[in-house]
């Protein structure tokens, strides 16, 4: 194997663990209706939340331990600790028997997610040559999408032939395992990063490495160039909280947490974690639902790419506008859909909902509950708040937890094909703008000096707010219904097409020292 396949190869290996946090971070949104039950979830409830963005908070864990563990362990040693995390976390979700241990496996996996989001990307930047970094690290960042796009895929296979639904969510969860597993394995072929060992006075080693990559006669001049940047960073001082929260920094604050918050605020993670769930309040049918949850999916791998081929062709800021504007009117299209849906049990829809509750074995007490709704018979509702506060009311707490989406596919009246339309744009806008966008500008507009600390501490703020919305987005959706909780995503979008055309600056064809001096104030 010649040097540039060879780190090719390993680069690939590495970045599945890019794929594995991707298939982890939307698995989720599959398995969600069906673990509800089993562990007796109220619908809307803060819990559901929580379990879904839980792995949130294990990833900010993960960001905050990844950079130290990396250095002091080693590259390679932290992503085969991130596969044994992802593994233990998918056997334990599918086997667990509580919701306790279900959100402790669930942490665990964001650990994982964590630190794999930190070390994949810093490992092949580290033992990539100069003139294929760029794509390899890059392909890091399509596997993300990747692995979101295929837990979708995943999650409609086994929606089509598992019946049971406590073994259905298992096996959701649980197949990951099996890519985990694999990704391990496949670990222990790939060298450790030569700058590490450098770091760690393994001089030998680092020189064996790097002529695996680079070849013998080129191994020696980037030893040389590893060998000088590792002394500089010794005489380099250290980053410091203070000196990125100075008043010089002010406009760069303000486009680094403007823009980290905007990014999650938009509702991006609320629409992939969630997206079976979205599709379903339509009124499309389980099956439905998770055909269109995938076709979410290849949507976001298809304009991700698209992205990467334009970001440096038309700049950050048009993309940031297109984006923006698309998010505003595909979540407008979204939230005028369910404003003008009607909710109206008949004789003929509620002899077809008393018979899919038969067919799915319900017992006697759950069908004389949802027998109670035919005294809502040619009643007409046009809020969804109203219709379900009045559904709960009649059937109970128990048995509106369990069949709430199957009384709304029974009841809802909605031009379907515009919420699928405006949700493809709404990924479609994200993923070409927001997604990518956001880090490249972060990468760009700090100093040198302290780049890598603001990168964490925007990035750190970034999961707050994506934990934030993931675990409301349930409870928004129980209390404000969803054209209110899609129109509040809409009016962010706008808001953020104000903040880019206020604050954010182009930084297209423009040198790392051209925008320090002009956003910089001395």
């Amino acid at each position: 194997m010649n040097q540039k396949l060879y780190t090719v190869f390993i680069s690939l290996i590495v970045a599945l663990g890019g794929f594995l946090l991707g298939f982890d971070s939307a698995v989720i949104s599959g398995a969600t209706p069906f673990y509800r039950g089993t562990f007796g979830l109220d619908s809307g409830s803060m819990l559901i939340g929580f379990s879904v963005s839980s792995l949130i908070l294990g990833a900010i864990g993960g960001n905050i331990i990844a950079g130290r563990m990396a250095d002091r362990f080693g590259r390679r040693n932290i992503l085969k600790l991130t596969a044994v995390l992802f593994t233990l976390s998918a056997i334990i979700t599918a086997l667990a028997f509580n919701i306790g241990i279900f959100l402790f496996a669930r942490i665990l996996g964001g650990l994982g997610v964590g630190m794999a989001i930190l070390v994949a990307p810093m490992y092949i930047a580290e033992i990539a040559p100069k003139n294929l970094r760029g794509r390899l690290v890059t392909f890091n960042q399509l596997n993300i999408v990747l692995g979101i796009s295929i837990a979708y895929f995943s999650n409609y296979y086994f929606q089509q032939t598992i019946a049971d639904p406590d073994l259905k969510w298992r096996v959701m969860l649980g197949v990951e395992a099996v890519p985990a597993l694999i990704y391990l394995i496949l670990l222990f072929l790939v060298p450790r990063s030569p700058r590490w060992l450098m770091q760690k006075g393994r001089n030998e080693e680092a020189l064996s490495v790097l002529a695996k990559i680079n070849g013998k006669a080129r191994s020696l001049i980037v030893y040389k160039e590893i060998e000088a940047s590792l002394h500089e960073e010794i005489n380099k001082d250290k980053a410091r909280w203070a000196d990125v929260f100075s008043r010089r920094m002010k406009t760069v604050l303000i486009i680094g947490f403007g823009i980290a918050f905007f990014q999650q605020i938009t509702g991006i993670n609320a629409i992939f974690y969630y997206a079976p769930m979205i599709f379903e309040m339509a009124g499309g049918g389980k099956d439905a639902a998770f055909l269109q949850a995938a076709i979410l999916g290849v949507t976001n791998v298809v304009m991700t790419i698209v992205a990467m081929l334009l970001i440096d062709k038309f700049g950050r800021k048009p993309l940031l506008y297109m984006g923006a504007a698309g998010i505003c009117i595909s979540m407008l299209i979204v939230s005028f859909s369910f404003l003008n849906a009607k909710y109206t049990i008949d004789e003929q829809s509620m002899e077809k909902l008393m018979a899919e509750v038969q067919e799915m074995q319900a017992d006697t007490y759950h069908l004389n509950n949802i027998s109670t709704l035919s005294e809502l018979q040619d009643q007409a509702f046009e809020s969804e708040v109203a219709f379900f506060s009045l559904v709960k009311e009649k059937v109970g707490q128990d048995t509106y937890n369990n069949f709430k989406e199957i009384i709304l596919k029974h009841s809802i009246s909605i031009h379907s094909i515009w919420v699928l339309i405006g949700l493809l744009m709404f990924v479609a806008s994200f993923a070409i703008s927001l997604g990518p966008v956001m880090w490249a500008l972060l990468s760009e507009i700090f100093p040198n000096k302290l780049r890598g600390l603001a990168i964490s501490i925007m990035g750190f703020w970034n999961s707050i707010v994506s934990f934030s919305v993931a675990t409301v987005f349930p409870v928004q959706l129980e209390y404000l219904g969803s054209a209110g909780t899609y129109l509040i995503y809409a009016i962010f979008g706008l808001l953020t097409f104000i903040f880019v055309w206020r604050f954010v600056p182009e930084t297209k064809g423009k040198s790392l020292e051209e925008l320090e001096e002009e956003l910089i104030v001395d």
